[in-house]
């Protein structure tokens, strides 16, 4: 084992690792529970950094031979889970003062990290429970309302059953091919031995439970509702993408056929429906986003009917503009004492007036979720159209586009509310926090960047 190889290809996961013994020898040296805010911000843009120079020199090595490995595709990844974990952390600061709510997030980056570099299901399974298990503490531990014990409870068992999903479907392709490389699953996909369907239906319905695709997706709404609005950003954002790119690393550019088409079509695609339907009843202005996020899950596993290049670059996209827009929306919300109050969608009536940005900012990120031009939402969801039609599948690319069209009425109606309406006397007031406005900022520049030069990206995700 070359050691040298070992710390340049783990560069950002080391950094990781050490900002979070850091983090814990604080408190043990100072004695003191809270703190530590500066070190974590610090230690995930060091990291974001040691991605985006691995990136750069193009690097590629395997530091363990069928585990782990780091290519140009996986140090993308890192820089997309990396640089939206940011935005995140600095919209925490005013939420959370405690060491330990930082070092269960870095301890999920970590995990995420792993998953996008994963050659093995051993290394795969680590990486997304290691990404999944600190979450399921994280929704607890603000504990803003009653119904965040009830959350955090539903997320917990509903991922324990994606864990044993997975780990069945992994050990059926275990006994099918003798092997425990992820490349096993794209040979897999074409085989019509029993073991192998199963293996990949099991493993597929594992990520469509962690990604909350119907009709795996009953947990979303009530964890998205019950975390704190920085949590629940980190869900809908990094715990997404990380599934997603797992997927990524799992189906690689094998084409997709029968039976697994049909999996792949129709469950997305009701996932679309259901869940920009579901969206427009609900008054809660997380339970709206929960909702939102199980249609573009759909969008995302959509991407994966067609095969070749033109996956990878319209997911990676997708992942990146679908994050930056769900976090501005989360950054300049207004918050306050009373959660459950300034969560409600009426809160946000005659916003415009009280705080220009913060409404023009929600508008910005409701257009873009939309997939309205010429917001990156809309390249997004071009991307991923364009990939289906190529592959053949024009019915299902219909079908996929009149369900997004779907989901325009609530995204409009959080607008009208904010810029058409007056807003009640008694209702919550609230005020976006100060760290919070900082990374909404970190959040337009690169997501306008990627609007009127989207081409400047996709290049470089060919």
């Amino acid at each position: 084992m070359n050691w040298q190889d070992v710390l340049t290809a783990m560069l950002p996961e080391h950094i990781l690792l050490a900002g979070m013994l850091l983090l814990l020898g604080q408190e043990i040296v100072t004695g003191r529970e809270r703190g530590g805010f500066l070190l974590a911000v610090a230690t995930v843009a060091a990291a974001t950094i040691a991605a985006c120079w691995l990136s750069a020199q193009g690097y590629v090595n395997s530091p363990f031979p069928g585990h782990y490995s780091t290519d140009a595709a996986a140090s993308a990844s890192k820089i997309v889970l990396l640089g939206l974990a940011v935005p995140v952390l600095l919209a925490s600061r005013d939420d959370f003062e405690e060491t330990r709510y930082y070092t269960l997030l870095i301890s999920s980056l970590y995990g995420a990290c792993l998953v996008v570099s994963s050659e093995s299901f051993a290394t795969l399974f680590l990486g997304i429970e290691i990404m999944s298990l600190p979450v399921y503490v994280l929704v607890l531990l603000a504990f803003l309302r009653p119904e965040s014990v009830e959350a955090a409870l539903k997320y917990l068992v509903m991922g324990g059953t994606a864990t044993a999903a997975l780990l069945m479907g992994v050990s059926l392709l275990y006994g099918w091919s003798g092997s425990l490389d992820v490349q096993g699953f794209a040979s897999a996909l074409a085989s019509q031995d029993a073991y192998a369907v199963a293996g990949v239906v099991l493993v597929t319905a594992a990520l469509f439970l962690k990604a909350a695709v119907v009709p795996f997706h009953a947990w979303a709404p009530d964890a998205y509702e019950g975390a704190s609005v920085p949590v629940t950003a980190y869900m809908a954002t990094i715990i997404k993408a990380g599934v997603l790119l797992a997927a990524l690393r799992l189906f690689d550019v094998a084409p997709v056929q029968r039976p697994m088409t049909d999996l792949l079509a129709v469950l997305p695609l009701v996932s679309m429906a259901w869940g920009n339907i579901a969206a427009i009843r609900q008054a809660s202005f997380r339970r709206m986003i929960a909702y939102s996020s199980i249609a573009h899950a759909g969008y995302l596993f959509y991407a994966f009917l067609g095969a070749g290049p033109g996956r990878y670059e319209a997911i990676l996209f997708y992942v990146i503009a679908y994050g930056l827009m769900n976090l501005l929306a989360f950054m300049v919300l207004p918050r306050g004492a009373d959660d459950a109050a300034h969560d409600r969608l009426d809160s946000l009536k005659g916003l415009y007036q009280r705080r220009p940005f913060a409404a023009i900012a929600i508008a910005i990120a409701m257009l873009s979720l939309a997939g309205l031009p010429p917001f990156p939402g809309f390249i997004a969801k071009f991307l991923v159209f364009r990939n289906v039609l190529e592959a053949g599948y024009t019915v299902y690319a219909v079908l996929g586009l009149v369900a997004s069209y779907l989901g325009i009425y609530f995204y409009l109606r959080v607008i009208q509310y904010m810029f058409m309406s007056v807003g009640e006397p008694a209702a919550a007031r609230g005020q976006p926090r100060r760290y919070a406005v900082i990374a909404a900022v970190l959040c337009l520049a690169p997501a306008a960047l990627m609007a009127v030069f989207p081409g400047w990206l996709l290049d470089r995700l060919q």
